[in-house]
């Protein structure tokens, strides 16, 4: 993963790369976003570089980003992670900061929590994790960490979901836990 503190901008061949991998997910998966067009959402990712840069990170890490909705209020397409397990470049992590700084020993390389604010995203929420999974089903043999609820992460724990039997479970776990299994997806508005 690049320095955070980088410049955030890609390479020509970087760019291109990017909307080859991308554009060739959005067509192989309409029914992710019926109705949209990808030149549309081409053209606001060529206006902002700062978000190209984030997508990246996110194709970069093994999250094959596709785009899942567009808010009509705003303008923005909505990107989630689409992997079929948790994203490999972000597994064994624990939940956040404070999480990481609690262990004493065998700390994991990094929490979700920082590793989304250094790619510019954020950890899908309970209910965009509902929304991704009736997209397909996803998390079949991973686990993939969720926003947490402030009340839930003041007493320690912290969120996660799979799909196992046909369906979407959310759990609980302590906040400073971390398994190779157990990543985070995205979201990103562009």
């Amino acid at each position: 993963m690049k320095d955070a503190g980088s410049k955030k901008k890609l390479s020509s061949e970087q760019r291109e790369e990017l909307f080859k991998a991308l554009k060739a997910r959005f067509e192989k998966n309409m029914n992710r976003h019926i109705g949209l067009e990808w030149a549309k959402v081409q053209a606001k990712l060529e206006a902002n570089a700062g978000k190209l840069w984030s997508l990246n990170e996110m194709e970069d890490t093994g999250g094959e980003p596709d785009v899942v909705g567009h808010d009509k209020k705003t303008g923005e397409y909505i990107f989630f992670d689409c992997s079929p397990e948790s994203p490999k470049g972000r597994a064994a992590v624990c939940y956040d900061r404070e999480a990481l700084d609690s262990r004493k020993e065998h700390k994991p390389r990094d929490s979700a929590v920082d590793m989304a604010e250094a790619m510019g995203v954020e950890l899908l929420t309970e209910e965009q994790y509902h929304e991704l999974q009736k997209l397909g089903e996803f998390d079949k043999k991973t686990t993939t960490w969720v926003k947490t609820p402030a009340d839930v992460r003041k007493l320690g724990g912290a969120l996660f979901g799979d799909c196992r039997f046909g369906r979407v479970f959310i759990y609980h776990n302590g906040a400073q836990s971390y398994y190779s299994a157990r990543g985070f997806r995205a979201s990103l508005r562009v």
